[in-house]
């Protein structure tokens, strides 16, 4: 199997989440794969930054702040690009979110967030980019960053309701592999299924106790330059090649 960029230099990505950890890593490699990256994110003080450091790499990023949990800013986002940038190749659904809580008392408006984003958040953005590729003809990749709490559930403080999410997300990649296959579309779909990565998921969902028990284990972390190389991985197998699942651990991870 011949792994090559190629037929993707030049050619639009959208990543959304774009504004740190995994997503800006995956904004990077790209960018240096000569991508035109458009970057969805709602801190855009955070990406303006990123651009000013990829300004010399072989493609482009456009930031363009985006809430992926309100409907009308990802429509927006979608009618932007196409209308500024160019078709839609490659969606890579980064975003996601959640907080420390549990279900016997968690608080309503957290779990709706968490759902909006990680999942119809998602699920719009697919939607979005699946008509496009449709609409000009094009053979290309959709990429779910989910995890590996999306197959199986160890034993961490404070999950909630995000776990459910993620299983959501496995479901949703074979159910649009079907739909793309019934539609006689070739438009690959891939999960990719990280273990635990060191950004600032930590901090934001407030799981600083999850990442004391996984360091007081003595349990290895992921980069998120390790989830990048696992995307540019996955675009670069033949076009006939559809990676539908990847799983990113660690050596001697645990979990």
């Amino acid at each position: 199997m011949v792994l090559s960029m190629d037929r993707w230099r030049g050619k639009v990505a959208i990543v959304t989440g774009a504004s740190s950890g995994i997503g800006a890593a995956i904004v990077m490699r790209l960018v240096e794969d000569g991508m035109v990256v458009v970057g969805l994110a709602r801190r855009l003080d955070r990406m303006k930054e990123l651009e000013q450091q990829l300004h010399k790499s072989k493609g482009k990023f456009h930031p363009y702040q985006c809430d992926m949990s309100v409907e009308s800013d990802i429509l927006s986002s979608f009618k932007y690009v196409t209308e500024n940038i160019g078709p839609v190749y490659v969606l890579i659904n980064n975003a996601g979110c959640s907080f420390k809580s549990t279900l016997a008392g968690g608080d309503t408006e957290k779990w709706k967030t968490t759902i909006d984003v990680n999942v119809l958040g998602l699920c719009i953005a697919t939607r979005e980019a699946v008509k496009d590729m449709k609409k000009n003809h094009i053979d290309g990749h959709i990429i779910h960053i989910n995890s590996i709490l999306g197959h199986r559930l160890p034993v961490l403080e404070g999950l909630n309701i995000y776990p459910a999410t993620k299983h959501a997300v496995t479901a949703l990649t074979e159910t649009l592999r079907q739909e793309i296959n019934k539609m006689k579309l070739k438009i690959r779909i891939t999960s990719i299924s990280p273990g635990i990565v060191t950004t600032d998921f930590f901090t934001s969902g407030n799981y600083q106790s999850i990442k004391k028990q996984v360091e007081d284990n003595d349990m290895p972390f992921l980069s998120p330059e390790d989830i990048a190389d696992g995307v540019h991985y996955t675009l670069s197998t033949p076009a006939g090649v559809n990676v539908l699942e990847l799983t990113i651990k660690p050596v001697n991870e645990l979990l």
